[in-house]
């Protein structure tokens, strides 16, 4: 075996017995870095993986969201423009939407309340709809996917289909019928005729679908008007070219491209996961001065065992490399604890400890699984969070604890 290998093995032995000889010491090093990994790790794979759901489901959504501009507020959005902009060439189609924000004094939650823009594909056994609301709102985006869980099309006059989250605040489930306060005061009770699946929980928690008519009548919106439209465009690499025509023929609108909203959320969710971390950096500073305080403090037996080594015929590079190996050991196995931990915290229970301070609801909490989303950049990132700053706050001190004179050390004298 080569004599270095060998070397090294022998130094690695006596490291684990210097370690289990100090087990209560290590434990609690090992256990709050652990949790230091753990809160980093947890916080990166959830926002990585909200990111890539949000941007997969966000690729079904509209290539052009126009809206009506009133000192710089959205403004309901005159039916008669959309003759106009038909008439731009590149433009495929244009669709009007209407959506809204329906705040509920009872739970003190504020509701997305839409009207589908149109229903295909009802031949499959779940109905599938084109659900898109305000591109500037986190939880309100387009659902290119299955939603109902039921058998049916989109809402009927007088019935609403509700996301999961308004079901479980307000206790209420199909057959059942939901008040509403219509803008003159009117009570409107509407039944429930379903729930939005659960695959789609991520953006329809706070959803409730409801028939055009009924919509009007609830926020009273005149027939002239609708919310937006969205514009489907002939060939999308003109894309931005029809959304600068647009905007040169409505002075007062606001063209919305898919790309801006993409950028949107992910800035929205890059801001959300590097504040946490900017808020635990704090918790991994205060890590790095234990580390350092450690090595640097190092206690009788300690310098004992090091005057010893030293008197027996070991190097000073013989104990720091001994030393080396310690912290490799501590740091690694803190290290892929915490990576393990985070993960199925994250994948497995919901991310229940960051999920508020990630998710951003205020009231309605939407339900759902991540699909693992873990990559090399990930884990590169979180190494060189967690496991450089601990050896580069350990090196000093070891060094200057391999130096001690062993006549010294072992009458637990000197530096």
């Amino acid at each position: 075996m080569n004599p270095w290998i060998e070397k090294q093995r022998y130094i690695i032995d006596f490291t684990i017995s210097s370690l289990l000889r100090r087990k209560v010491k290590n434990i609690g090093l090992l256990a709050l870095y652990t949790l230091i990994v753990f809160i980093l790790a947890s916080t990166m794979f959830f926002t990585y993986s909200i990111k890539k759901e949000a941007k997969l489901i966000l690729q079904g959504s509209p290539e052009i969201v126009v809206q009506k501009i009133v000192a710089g507020r959205h403004d309901l959005f005159p039916v008669s423009y959309i003759d106009e902009i038909k008439a731009i060439r590149g433009v495929a189609d244009v669709e009007s939407r209407l959506w809204g924000y329906y705040y509920d004094s009872l739970v003190q939650a504020n509701y997305t309340v839409m009207t589908p823009s149109r229903v295909v594909d009802t031949s499959q056994s779940n109905a599938r709809t084109t659900v898109v609301v305000d591109p500037n709102d986190p939880h309100a985006v387009n659902v290119n996917k299955p939603l109902y869980d039921y058998d049916g099309a989109a809402p009927e006059a007088g019935s609403i289909v509700i996301g999961n989250g308004v079901a479980r605040m307000r206790e209420i489930g199909t057959g059942d019928y939901m008040p509403f306060m219509s803008h003159d005061g009117q009570v409107m009770n509407l039944k429930i005729a379903g729930t939005l699946s659960s695959e789609s929980e991520l953006v329809s928690s706070d959803l409730i679908l409801v028939n055009g008519t009924d919509f009007r009548k609830l926020f009273g919106i005149d027939d002239k008007y609708v919310t937006d439209v969205i514009v489907t465009v002939k060939n999308p690499s003109e894309v931005s070219m029809v959304a600068s025509k647009i905007k040169k023929k409505l002075h007062s609108s606001r063209p919305i491209i898919r790309e801006e909203i993409l950028r949107t959320y992910d800035s929205i969710f890059n801001w959300r996961g590097g504040l946490m971390i900017v808020i635990f950096s704090a918790a991994v500073l205060a890590f790095v001065i234990f580390a350092w305080d450690k090595a640097s403090g190092l206690s009788a037996g300690e310098r004992r065992e090091i005057g010893i080594l030293k008197a027996v015929g070991w190097e000073t590079s013989d104990v720091i490399q001994m030393k080396f190996w310690e912290g490799a050991m501590v740091s690694l196995t803190a290290f892929f604890s915490g990576v393990i931990l985070a993960y199925i915290h994250v994948f497995f229970t919901g991310s229940a400890v960051f999920e508020p301070a990630l998710k951003g609801w205020s009231a309605l909490y939407p339900n759902f699984a991540l699909t693992p989303f873990v990559n090399a950049e990930q884990l590169t990132s979180l190494f060189f969070l967690t496991v450089v700053p601990y050896t580069v706050a350990t090196i000093v001190p070891i060094w200057r604890a391999a130096t001690i004179d062993p006549d010294t050390a072992m009458r637990h004298t000197g530096e």
